[in-house]
This record gives C-alpha cells, structure tokens and sequence, in this order.
C-alpha cells in the first residue's frame, strides 16, 4: 500500500531531520513532501493529495490553521498531525476541532514523531509491515552503521556512539549486528581495522606500532593478538609474506 506524507514546518533543521529520520527507520512512506510554508504545504495538498500531513502551527504565509481549513474545504483535508508549542495549546484545539487527528508539542524526539505517524499509517491502512520489511529495514541500518565505522575506524569508537550516529539504540545495534553479519560490533571493528592494517604492511614503510596506532589500537601488543586472530599469522609474518 503506497503512503504518502507531507511534512511541513518552516524550520530547515527540523523539516529535514524528521524526514532522514523518518527514512532511516521505515520504509512505510512511498513519498515525503516537504513544505517550508503554508503555501508551499496548500499546493502540495491540492498536487499530491497526501494521505498524511505534519505541519507546524506557525509558518510563514499561511498558518497550519489556514491551510487545514482550506483544505477542509476542498473536502481534500490529509489526516493531520499538528505540531505546536507549549504556548500554542489553544491553537492546537482548535485544529483539533477542524480535524487534525493529533498534536505534537515541541520540542519533540523524532523517534515519537515516528511512533504516531505509524499508528495512524497502521490505523488508516493496517499493518504492512513483516518480517522482509524487517530484515531489510535491519540490513539498512547495519549497513549504515558499518559505512559509519570504515569512516572513523581509527578513534576510539563505541557502540554508543556508533548507534547514536545511525539514531536506535546501542542493545538494539548490538542485536542487529549478532543477527545481520553474525559477529558483534567489535569484532566488526577490529575486522575493519585489520584490513587498514594489512594494507600500511603490505606498503612496508611504517613499524608496527605505528600501524597498529594509525588504525585505532592503543596497544601494540592487543593489536598483534587481535591481528593474530584474524589472519592467523603476526604482523611481522604477513610483512614477510607480502
């Protein structure tokens, strides 16, 4: 079942990050449109008919009132999620009252921006989403996360701070990478730092400490070991051999 949503709020930092969030963890939304205004959100409206719509109270031209209620009108009114300030209660009452199905005060985590729009995609449409959408929403986010790691392998990186940068959470991260690639997240880690290692000894112009230091080791004896491990011989015999 193609969803389509529309997205509409005049700050860029937020437009833009609820949508790369939204990406990144479903694959629900067949198209997100964007709107940095009222007018822009009344004209996707009327163009794209989205099934879905969340916009910000205040924005410039139009208020998310105005083209809720033009909208209505047009009798072409998404289902509606209003976003609003603390301040703003009154305002979202009111959209309550010309229809938004739901209201949002800011500030707001994404993952809960998420978690409504896929209750109400699930209650307009049912749920979709099974163990293949699983798996590749899994795949995505692993893949995401070792892209991640090939760019920074050489600081001291966590698995904290690895999710943080893919936005779930570090046990959820860890399951994924048992279930995905079937090894953990350091010996990903290390399997990456490796072959960086294998190639500055096959150039044979650094030492070993200082390979083992240039790829994110802070001893050269656990690098060895670990080295070890992975291409069953030292780094002094893949030197000889290469």
């Amino acid at each position: 079942m193609s969803v389509k949503l529309l997205i509409a709020d005049d700050e860029d930092v937020i437009r833009n990050g609820i949508t790369k969030y939204i990406q990144l963890h479903t694959e629900r939304f067949d198209k997100i449109y964007l709107a940095k205004n009222g007018q822009e959100a009344l004209e996707l409206i009327f163009k794209h008919r989205p099934d879905i719509m969340l916009m910000d109270i205040h924005m410039p031209i139009k208020s998310g009132l105005e083209v809720m209620e033009q909208a209505l009108r047009a009798h072409i009114l998404p289902t509606t999620v209003i976003l609003s300030g603390y301040d703003e209660f009154k305002y979202a009452q009111r959209a309550i009252k010309i229809g938004a199905k739901d209201y949002l005060l800011k500030p707001c985590r994404s993952s809960d921006i998420l978690n409504c729009l896929l209750e109400i995609t699930d209650e307009l449409f049912g749920k979709t989403k099974n163990l293949q959408g699983e798996i590749i929403e899994g795949n995505q986010l692993v893949n995401c996360a070792v892209e991640y790691i090939k760019e920074h392998y050489n600081e001291s990186l966590t698995l904290h701070q690895v999710a943080e940068q893919v936005g779930i959470t570090s046990g959820y991260l860890s399951t994924l990478f048992s279930k995905n690639l079937n090894r953990g997240f350091i010996d990903c880690l290390n399997e990456i730092r490796v072959e960086r290692a294998s190639m500055y000894l096959q150039q044979n112009y650094l030492k070993t400490y200082e390979i083992a230091y240039r790829v994110g080791f802070r001893d050269e004896k656990y690098f060895s070991k670990v080295f070890r491990k992975i291409k069953g011989m030292s780094p002094a015999e893949y030197k000889k051999i290469k």
